[in-house]
């Protein structure tokens, strides 16, 4: 993707969708770094599905220490790797408490250091919370930034670093959410409709697919 191609790619993307938000439900700070880190090779909506019955009843590191491990595996155990997630989210609660009052740090360094929490989780968590401009790097940003030219990279940290440096400034806050609906519903993983993408004419993918017979 040639770089006078890439603005007008995202004012594309945010004609479309002018205010694009994560799909994980949440009220605070915290329920969304819960969910984050639930989410991981897991959907949002099977996140959703279990954080609509967990945090009315616990959504403070507190509250989730107070239910214990087996408590809280009954709220979570429809989500892929619950087992080890709820450990996870346990011990970063116990960290969350006893090192940051309870509070959600605002530091990359501070947020990775909490169990379950990688480079992934942190720039969303950065970005969605704090309005930072981060670019957390799923699979379907991977796909997208690879298969439209737009940063191509070998792995996660090669795409995030690329796209830190091609994405326009005024749309850096917001383009990891356009990226991410974007693999979700239209850049799919084994047929990208094409045919109805309105950013096909900035992308290198070749060759586009073809409406279906």
């Amino acid at each position: 993707m040639k770089k006078e191609e890439i603005a007008l790619f995202f004012a594309t993307l945010k004609a479309a969708n002018p205010m694009p938000v994560t799909e994980l439900e949440y009220t605070s700070v915290f329920e969304l770094l819960a969910a984050v880190l639930l989410s991981a090779q897991a959907t949002d909506v099977s996140v959703n599905k279990a954080t609509r019955k967990l945090f009315p009843v616990a959504n403070t590191p507190q509250a989730i220490m107070a239910l214990g491990l087996e408590r809280l595996e009954s709220y979570i155990r429809t989500i892929g790797l619950y087992r080890t997630k709820a450990k996870n989210l346990l011990a970063a609660c116990q960290i969350l408490a006893e090192q940051h009052g309870g509070k959600v740090p605002r530091s990359r360094e501070a947020l990775q250091a909490l169990p379950g929490v990688g480079r992934k989780t942190a720039n969303v968590v950065l970005n969605s919370a704090f309005g930072e401009a981060t670019m957390a790097v799923d699979t379907h940003i991977f796909r997208v930034s690879n298969r439209t030219g737009l940063a191509p990279g070998k792995n996660p940290l090669e795409v995030e670093l690329g796209l830190l440096k091609r994405v326009p400034p005024e749309y850096l806050v917001d383009a990891h959410h356009w990226l991410i609906l974007h693999g979700r519903y239209v850049c799919t993983a084994r047929k990208p409709l094409c045919w109805q993408c309105a950013v096909a004419p900035y992308c290198d993918y070749t060759p586009k697919t073809p409406v279906p017979a």
